[in-house]
């Protein structure tokens, strides 16, 4: 793929793309939210047994 084709689809994706609304952005960053507290609970369980069975 050469370096023009490359610029060109950027700047397509740059014209296509908008800001998103503050209802979208709050709602990414909700569900975002919720998977890093998802994840640090499952890291804290496995945690919490790895102590209680190795100790």
């Amino acid at each position: 793929m050469k370096i023009k084709e490359v610029i060109k689809r950027y700047v397509n994706i740059l014209v296509i793309a908008r800001k998103p609304t503050k209802k979208e952005l709050k709602n990414v960053l909700r569900t975002v939210f919720y998977g890093f507290i998802a994840i640090g609970l499952i890291g804290f369980i496995f945690y919490m047994i790895s102590v209680i069975a190795g100790g």
